[in-house]
């Protein structure tokens, strides 16, 4: 989803941690018309975890027949886009061409680098009847060296996704290795994107990073002393073997790699430079972006 303003870090609720776990961050909901969306990354309190930096759970939705999700034609630089959805559809275009629709548990990697132009709209079949839209989509940081890499667009189906079952959880192995398997999405540094579900009482260790969080989409889990309720992420300490719980049937996302270092972030722009983002900024201002095949007629205005 585009970011609406040029404030993109949000105000959350902090609980500090301990032992395992460092703090806890509780996004407070926004409304956007019907669409509610919760932004856990970049807070005040903690930015990126790894090179992710940008975290933001949308839904669940529910949309009458007619209504959907249509955003606009907007920029990115210097990062990757990464979509993935537990119920509904997006039907993605960008500017190298790309149409593609996004389906519960495929991966979608959109690597802004030097500039892309995307939106994210439905199509005519999902809009005309009553649908529910329900994902994540998260931004990862580029390393310095890889900022102004070629624009790419990468879908990877559901089917690709390696699936494991580690003590009895289910687990997906989205974005790079863990449990013994190694996802084929594209990585541009050591990155972590797991997704598991666990049932009241079963326990999951969490892989060794150099940084860690554990998001709960849904439910309840407990790490050692330290409850992480719906919708909250707890940060991690560097400590080994850290295992949760849960206490009531979950969904989680654990993300993480190594840390990439500050990165200056305003509206849809994401850079480890100030100036290259002024540059964007006036580019977007002037029509020097390229165009969406298919989707040239509308976009967002700088904020």
């Amino acid at each position: 989803m585009s970011n609406l303003t040029r404030e993109v870090e949000q105000q959350c609720d902090i609980v500090q941690g301990c032992d395992a776990v460092d703090l806890i961050i509780e996004p407070r909901e926004r409304d956007l018309g019907g669409f509610s969306v919760r932004r856990v990354l970049p807070a005040r309190e903690r930015r990126m975890v790894g090179p992710w930096i940008f975290f933001d759970h949308m839904g669940p939705a529910d949309f009458p027949a007619g209504q959907g999700i249509n955003v606009r034609p907007h920029p990115h630089i210097n990062i990757a886009t990464v979509t993935y959805l537990f119920e509904g559809e997006i039907l993605h275009r960008d500017s190298l061409g790309s149409l593609q629709s996004i389906r519960p548990g495929d991966i979608n990697l959109m690597v802004a680098g030097s500039g892309i132009v995307h939106s994210e709209r439905e199509r005519d079949e999902v809009r005309s009847l009553p649908h529910r839209l329900h994902g994540l989509q998260l931004w990862l940081a580029l390393p310095q060296e890889e900022e102004e890499c070629p624009p790419e667009f990468h879908h990877y189906p559901s089917a690709d996704i390696p699936a494991v079952e580690v003590d009895g959880v289910p687990v997906r192995v989205m974005m790079g290795s863990a449990y013994g398997v190694t996802s084929p999405v594209k990585t541009f540094a050591k990155t972590l994107y797991v997704e598991a579900h666990l049932q009241t009482g079963q326990k999951l260790s969490i892989p060794s990073g150099e940084e860690r969080a554990i998001y709960v989409a849904d439910g309840e889990v407990r790490a050692r002393d330290n409850r992480i309720p719906a919708y909250a992420m707890a940060i991690l300490k560097d400590t080994e073997g850290v295992e949760i719980e849960a206490v009531k049937p979950s969904r989680i996302a654990i993300v993480g790699g190594e840390h990439l270092g500050d990165r200056f972030i305003d509206w849809n722009f994401v850079s480890s430079r100030r100036e290259r983002i002024d540059q964007a900024i006036q580019d977007w201002r002037d029509g020097r972006f390229a165009k969406v095949p298919g989707d040239e007629q509308e976009f967002i205005p700088y904020p």
